[in-house]
């Protein structure tokens, strides 16, 4: 045998390896696991009035999460917005999201509270003004849109009143346009799913 022959048994003799051992074990790769999506429990969030919620506090419920304007033609769906919050409060929460991205939201957080209670009666969350769209979108709203972080969906709200239905464990299971109502029996459906 070579010098390096010896070298290397001698090596595995000292670990405790045995050469036919070692060339009959099979090789590992070095892969990690794709990682799981992660969830709306990840974030925190500011309501109306500026304090910090854990989204995480929600779990075990669904969420409709929405992204709401005091001065769009979808303004009324605050109506049935909170008619669902109601009639289904043990299947959803309902979580309001101003914002401003399509320049229909009013001026401070207090005007649409004011505005939101006095016009819809609003009880259901609501959040602080946030960016839903491009580069200075709240985190939040990133991740909601991006199925690489997700793992279902790809659509970034498109106008106002744009809806995400996330379920108990956190993830989000679908995306709604502007157009379907909270009401309707597509959105109802998939809450009661």
């Amino acid at each position: 045998m070579k010098i390096s022959s010896l070298f290397l048994l001698g090596t595995l003799a000292i670990a405790g390896l045995s050469a036919a051992t070692f060339a009959t074990q099979p090789t590992l790769a070095m892969t990690e696991a794709p990682a799981a999506p992660a969830t709306v429990y990840d974030y925190t969030v500011k309501t109306i009035d500026g304090k910090d919620v854990k989204l995480s506090q929600y779990k075990g419920k669904k969420l409709l999460i929405v992204n709401t304007a005091s001065k769009c033609g979808y303004t009324p769906q605050y109506k049935e917005l909170e008619e669902l919050s109601k009639k289904y409060a043990g299947k959803v929460v309902v979580l309001g999201f101003p914002s401003d991205s399509f320049n229909q939201e009013l001026d401070s957080d207090m005007e649409v509270a004011a505005f939101c209670e006095k016009n819809y009666g609003v009880t259901f969350p609501l959040f602080s003004t946030v960016a839903v769209k491009g580069d200075d979108a709240a985190p939040l709203y990133k991740f909601l849109a991006d199925k690489s972080k997700n793992g279902t969906v790809s659509d970034a709200p498109n106008w106002n009143f744009c809806k995400y239905l996330v379920d108990e464990k956190g993830h989000v299971v679908a995306f709604y346009p502007s157009k379907v109502k909270p009401m309707s029996d597509e959105l109802v459906a998939a809450i009661l799913k």
